[in-house]
């Protein structure tokens, strides 16, 4: 009897004890115990009219010792519809009786689908999420900028034309520009590319900006891809621009491509002496998954750009003839080690020993140029290896048509035929600070690169204004940049 007594006051106490945890772990209608959101605004960023947002998410924690109901999860003020919401998996407009368990979390998600405006500019949107807990109402603000957007997926040039610069294109698939037309893309015009996204050009391109409106070519994607992480720091967010062996007399003037995949490509695309395949100035191509630019048996001319950050390089040359004056060739790429800032390739006495000796060996020219980064500055390769397979590499330029005249670089080095009068292990001293995602490669206020270029060998499109209309004094700067002379810190 004594055992079954025992017994009988040991499971009352294991099940008073259950029922005590039970009740520890209830939950608590206190007007005290609320949620805590891990945003204070939810930021959906800048968004093209009736197209779908990307995803946003917030955390709602519960840091109470007791669980808790949100009673009420819904936008206020949305008549519209233009918002959308997904509490803890489920999907819908308004959400009751939302459990979350003592020292737990559940995810929000919103998502938005902007109307059109109408306007040229971009209109600001703004609503409430309301959370009601034990009948007291927080409010998470939702944000979002929408702008009108022209949609071309497969679209083709078969006709010369010019496109708007009212309002902003969103590319998708590809933009294909026929032989034997043009297509213009005027000053201050905006091209924003979808994933994998490119142009190929098989007429002839003119893009045409202005210091003032420079045309802009990125890809479709902004915000944060996470915490303090910008998708504008991502390369290979779409293809790149191509210009096909049909092609000729391409300009480009005053642009900004940034964040493709292989960069721009120009491939054995015919010239005169008079008439580059392409021309590029007062540019900036940067933060390419590839090179950044390539030229294959073809002329190239840049004057006046910024070519930067490249996993596999910034200039590829095969073949051909190329001037480089007034660049800066800056690579501090952040993924991946960074490529040598200039690869060249079917030069001199190799090319004539090359099976496809038919297309003309390179011949370069550069001037007045930078050259810095964390990767190699200049890559020769000279000759195949014995099975015929490889090509080696080299920094041995004897014999090769190339010229660096009055260039900064990292490289400690001296002068000689090919090297005339270049500024050696040499720090230019841009504002960039890789570690902290900020790349810009202008001039600080002491840099030895200021005031350091020779005019005689300034270019016409370099001659009296940097790549963003600074004006050039009579004894000009390196590179594309001139400085700001009021900044004595970074132009943040």
């Amino acid at each position: 009897m004594k055992t079954l007594k025992f017994i009988y006051i040991f499971i009352v106490a294991l099940l008073g004890s259950a029922l005590t945890s039970c009740i520890e772990d209830g939950i608590t209608t206190s007007p005290s115990a609320q949620p805590q959101f891990s945003v204070d605004t939810l930021n959906l960023g800048d968004l093209f009219t009736l197209g779908p947002s990307p995803t946003a998410k917030f955390v709602v924690y519960n840091r109470n010792d007791k669980g808790i109901s949100l009673s009420s999860v819904r936008f206020r003020d949305d008549a519209k519809g233009i918002f959308r919401l997904n509490v803890d998996g489920m999907s819908g407009t308004d959400f009751s009786n939302v459990e979350i368990r003592a020292n737990d979390s559940i995810y929000i998600f919103v998502e938005a689908t902007l109307p059109e405006n109408g306007k040229h500019t971009a209109i600001n949107y703004m609503s409430y999420i309301d959370v009601t807990t034990n009948g007291v109402t927080q409010s998470v603000p939702v944000r979002a900028s929408g702008r009108d957007v022209t949609r071309l997926k497969a679209y083709r040039i078969n006709h010369s034309q010019t496109f708007s610069a009212e309002k902003p294109y969103q590319i998708f698939d590809s933009l294909v520009v026929d032989p034997g037309v043009t297509l213009t893309i005027p000053a201050g015009a905006e091209l924003f590319m979808h994933s994998k996204a490119e142009i190929i050009v098989y007429g002839t391109l003119n893009i045409a900006g202005t210091a003032a409106k420079p045309v802009n070519i990125t890809g479709d994607r902004s915000g944060f891809v996470a915490a303090d992480i910008p998708y504008e720091i991502m390369s290979g967010q779409w293809g790149g621009i191509t210009f096909k062996p049909t092609s000729k007399g391409n300009n480009i003037s005053h642009a900004s491509i940034r964040n493709p995949e292989y960069g721009v490509v120009v491939d054995n695309v015919p010239w005169t002496a008079q008439r580059p395949s392409l021309s590029i100035d007062n540019s900036v191509v940067r933060n390419s998954k590839g090179f950044v630019l390539q030229a294959g048996n073809s002329y190239l001319k840049a004057v006046n750009c910024e070519l930067a950050d490249a996993s596999a390089g910034l200039l590829y040359l095969y073949g051909g003839k190329t001037e480089v004056n007034h660049c800066t060739l800056a690579n501090f790429y952040l993924f991946t080690a960074a490529g040598p800032a200039v690869i060249l390739d079917h030069t001199g006495a190799a090319a004539a020993n090359d099976p496809d000796k038919v297309n003309p060996p390179l011949i370069a020219d550069f001037s007045n140029t930078i050259f810095y980064g964390n990767g190699t500055e200049v890559l020769h390769y000279r000759y195949k290896d014995k099975e015929g397979e490889n090509m080696i590499a080299d920094n041995d330029l004897k014999g090769v048509d190339v010229m660096f005249a009055r260039c900064l670089l990292k490289s400690k080095g001296e002068d000689d035929q090919q090297f005339i009068n270049c500024l050696w292990d040499t720090d230019p001293l841009f504002y960039t600070v890789r570690e902290d995602y900020y790349f810009d490669y202008r001039l600080k206020p002491d840099s030895p690169a200021l005031g350091a270029a020779d005019p005689a060998l300034t270019l016409e499109a370099a001659r009296y204004y940097d790549l963003l209309g600074t004006p050039r004094p009579a004894t000009p700067s390196l590179g594309a940049y001139e400085t700001n002379p009021d900044a004595e810190t970074s132009p943040e």
